[in-house]
């Protein structure tokens, strides 16, 4: 288990922004404006939630973080510690896709060692690390199954590991729980939020629920869409750890009913 600084509305200082998205649009060859004038800056050891209705170009946004396709307009910019820890053009990003995507012919090991095989890295070298990432989503002892063997969330884990194993600058996931029933979405979103503490990552998530993201986030960013852009932020101001507990308090019922209210001024914002 990692430890949580208890008390804390943010539970560590924050930091310069290590990515910024300045007026970016994105339109695809059919016409399509996925998004125009998007605006993100997301601080080292933030956790930011990307909040919309379907089509408002959350997911296009994350990739084109990933560098996962080019930009219409506008530029990201990347702070110069990100710089200084990739290795030469090729950014260390850890990337959740919304199905976990694993190789079903491999094993666990194999699945999570990819990223560091693709970069060269000896197996000699890199089970010590895969081991790490197996301990923090709570998978020792599965190093040899296959993905039929395991639970839709076990194979989510998997995932989640395989984008760690890099040691990443920077975290996407691409609503990584939508598929996973109630209480498995529960457990994997405090287990989040336990590797996040741990491991001071920087997290940029999407979603579609706003009791996710209050649980989840320090800050949330409410998307419109047609054209998809950020139109309201919200701060989530409330202690970390967060429990079950906070899920029944009214805080958190507060919060939700305030970004439940905005994402209905984004929605109607649309077009």
């Amino acid at each position: 288990m990692f430890p949580h600084a208890a008390g804390e509305g943010f539970h560590r200082a924050m930091a310069g922004p290590i990515v910024t998205l300045s007026n970016v649009d994105k339109v695809y060859s059919n016409g399509v404006v996925a998004l125009r004038d998007f605006d993100l800056a997301v601080a080292e050891s933030e956790f930011v939630s990307l909040l919309g209705p379907s089509g408002c170009g959350k997911s296009t946004g994350l990739r084109l973080i990933a560098g996962l396709g080019d930009l219409t307009g506008g530029r990201i910019d990347w702070s110069e510690t990100a710089r200084e820890t990739r290795n030469g053009n090729s950014r260390n990003i850890g990337f959740v896709f919304q199905e976990p995507t694993l190789m079903p012919w491999a094993t666990v090991f194999d699945n999570v060692r990819l990223p560091l095989k693709l970069g060269g890295v000896p197996k000699s070298k890199a089970g010590d690390r895969v081991n790490e990432v197996l301990g923090m989503v709570h998978l020792n002892g599965f190093e040899g199954a296959y993905p039929r063997e395991l639970s839709g969330g076990m194979r989510m884990r998997v995932s989640i590991a395989r984008a760690l194993v890099t040691r990443p600058d920077i975290l996407l996931m691409d609503e990584p729980f939508a598929a996973l029933d109630e209480i498995t979405r529960f457990k994997l979103n405090a287990d989040l939020l336990e590797l996040w503490s741990g491991q001071r990552l920087t997290v940029i998530f999407v979603t579609h629920s706003v009791y996710e993201s209050v649980f989840l986030s320090n800050r949330i960013c409410v998307m419109a869409a047609r054209p998809g852009r950020v139109i309201r932020e919200i701060a989530i101001n409330a202690p970390y750890p967060r429990d079950e507990g906070f899920r029944t308090s009214p805080v958190y019922n507060d919060f939700c009913r305030q970004v439940s209210g905005l994402l209905h001024e984004a929605m109607g914002a649309g077009g």
